[in-house]
């Protein structure tokens, strides 16, 4: 087995980004090298969660070893006595069923490791303001992304240039690449735990509890009609900022002749442009005033193909977003359709082409999602919620206490511990597998659902733009490393914060002695995750939900949550229509009947638009 699983690790982690890519990436018309360096970067932090329990048990067995070896007896013993310690020593110190041999892990890890900083610190950045460009030619986004990334680059030459001063004026220090090397590794920790523990804190309370308030039939609904509001206001910014760049692009294509120098990019633009708009130009293409037309240069061809590009993305994600909201609405009505009914099987009021496929004539059958929708969603959702909210509570309880090595206070590290003089190395594995999949859950899931503004949003269904794939690809690789020093300080086997002399694993042999820099190993490190309980209080109370809400970024709390519906709906001059599915049964479905009044158009042919606030949202939603 010695390999054998690494071998089947690697390949099963590289289908699992594989598929999350599929799922909110294009892999049909996005650029290859966006979809490459995204997948690159989730697949290599996947790689790490997924790989460090083989190495805990590696780890451990070669303690054990080492152990043994310094207690055994002395050569001079007989050979009867020197058959029996082999024998026990062979017995304690089997080798786990996942044993990596030795001087692979370190190889891997550094590989691995390096690969992944590259990629966050210098190439994704680079790739974003690339796949940005609105520049007509490679060269031409090439020259654009270095000079938005000038600053940038500029910023970390400069760090770099001030560590290597202070490392050489420093008395105590030596001069050597290993020692720069670790204050490197130091210093993007840092900055990661800082922003990890932040995550966390989200994370740790939003999924016990969004798992257990979904299982509540009228929070499902309340918030559905919520999100669909905001969805209508979106959804009408992004046509009605699309429609204002395509009267741009329409005198451009009129201004533009097709024996002009300029006719190629504007030609590249149009192909840019959604079908309805490329058919509608070519019917109107002599209506426009010639007078009026200016020829644009360059520049503004770029400006525009640019702005182009980012309006057909939004109201194309906002389409399909609205498109399931609604989607969601039907199957909400019909779920509490289906809970009166005395027909014990689901009916769905407007049946999908998914509803027809195998799985649904076969094993997911109307009987079956009945009962599953009506009778065991609700006990399921809350027994996972209080799983959930007990691992939270663990994770909790075992960031503030790690730094305690007697007595030993972490959960992790007395589960470990209890395990490791067992030597049971699947318990241990799993044990560590758990927790920090759910550690790196808590964390990867708020950056999956959180939102900034429109810069920054993870779309499903193969809506999500190029900028935010490699936003989170870079995220990830600044997270993970951190992630697993902090879960490995958790269960005491971080020399650094332990302070045990036992062998390390050999993922912590990579970062080199954070010793190096005590004020961080012994401060920054041990405290600052103990934040993390203030964060959690924060998010359970909805500190942050509320101070949006004050400042206009409207967020759902459960509070109340349909009158701040209705209100919201008032606020918004949206109006929700009642549809009646029987007599006895009716369900909301939030739709915009006010079109008009968020398109009106003022005199000059330009959109009035209602207010910033419909497309400047900082939320989860």
């Amino acid at each position: 087995m010695s390999g054998t699983v690494l071998g089947v690790v690697v390949v099963v982690v590289f289908f699992l980004a594989l598929y999350l890519l599929q799922c909110y990436g294009d892999l049909r018309k996005q650029q290859r090298m966006v979809l490459l360096g995204t997948l690159l970067s989730w697949y290599l932090c996947f790689l790490i969660v997924f790989i460090l329990p083989l190495d805990v048990s590696t780890t451990i067995y070669n303690q054990c070893v080492l152990d043994n070896s310094n207690h055994s007896t002395p050569v001079t013993q007989t050979s009867h006595a020197n058959h029996t310690e082999a024998s026990f020593l062979t017995k304690v110190c089997e080798k786990p069923w996942s044993y990596i041999p030795d001087g692979v892990l370190p190889v891997f890890w550094r590989v691995v490791y390096w690969t992944s900083q590259f990629l966050t610190w210098l190439l994704l950045p680079f790739m974003q303001s690339y796949a940005r460009s609105g520049a007509f030619s490679r060269v031409g986004k090439v020259k654009t992304a270095l000079i938005e990334n000038a600053i940038y680059y500029g910023t970390y030459l400069l760090i770099f240039i001030s560590l290597l001063i202070y490392v050489a004026a420093h008395p105590q220090w030596k001069f050597t690449w290993t020692e720069l090397q670790t204050i490197c590794i130091t210093a993007a920790n840092t900055w990661g735990l800082f922003l990890l523990v932040l995550l966390l804190g989200y994370g740790l309370v939003e999924i016990p509890r969004s798992y257990w308030l979904s299982s509540s039939h009228g929070y499902l609904l309340a918030k559905t009609y919520f999100k669909a509001a905001k969805m209508a206001t979106e959804k009408a910014a992004a046509e009605e900022n699309l429609a204002d760049v395509m009267e741009e692009v329409a005198a451009v294509h009129e201004s533009v002749r097709h024996n002009h120098c300029f006719r190629k990019f504007v030609d590249t633009i149009l192909t840019k442009c959604t079908t309805e708009y490329q058919e509608e130009m070519g019917r109107n293409a002599e209506s426009f005033c010639r007078e009026q037309n200016v020829l644009p240069t360059k520049r503004d061809l770029v400006k525009l193909h640019s702005k182009v590009i980012c309006a057909v993305q939004r109201q194309t994600q906002t389409q399909v977003q609205w498109s399931i909201l609604l989607d969601k609405a039907f199957h909400l009505g019909d779920v509490d359709k289906s809970q009166s009914s005395l027909v014990r099987n689901f009916i769905h009021s407007f049946p999908s082409g998914h509803h027809q496929g195998w799985i649904h004539r076969f094993i997911y059958t109307p009987t079956v999602e009945w009962y599953w929708e009506c009778v065991f969603r609700q006990g399921f959702y809350r027994l996972l919620a209080v799983m959930l909210c007990l691992l939270s509570a663990a994770v909790v309880w075992s960031e503030c206490t790690f730094f305690s090595t007697h007595p030993v206070l972490s959960l992790f590290a007395v589960f470990i511990q209890m395990a490791e003089k067992q030597y049971n190395y699947i318990f241990i594995e799993m044990v560590c597998f758990i927790s920090i999949l759910f550690i790196c859950v808590c964390v990867y899931s708020t950056v999956f659902r959180i939102r900034v503004f429109n810069y920054y949003h993870l779309v499903p269904h193969h809506q999500t733009d190029a900028y935010s794939l490699q936003f989170s690809g870079m995220l990830f690789c600044r997270l993970t490393p951190p992630l697993c020093l902090n879960f490995l300080g958790l269960i005491h086997m971080d020399s650094a914060i332990s302070h045990q002399d036992r062998i390390q694993t050999s993922y912590t042999s990579i970062m080199g002695s954070m010793h190096l820099l005590s004020f961080i190993s012994d401060g920054f490190y041990i405290y600052y995750p103990i934040l993390v309980l203030l964060l959690c209080f924060a998010t359970f109370f909805n500190l942050g939900s509320r101070c949006l809400n004050l400042l206009g970024f409207h967020q759902y709390i459960t509070d109340d949550d349909l009158i701040k519906v209705c209100f919201l709906l008032n606020k918004l001059n949206l109006s929700s229509v009642l549809l009646k599915f029987n007599d006895n049964m009716s369900c909301f479905v939030i739709y915009s009947l006010s079109l008009s009044l968020i398109h009106t158009r003022s005199k000059g042919g330009h959109y009035m638009s209602l207010s910033s606030f419909q497309t400047g949202i900082f939320d989860d939603v």
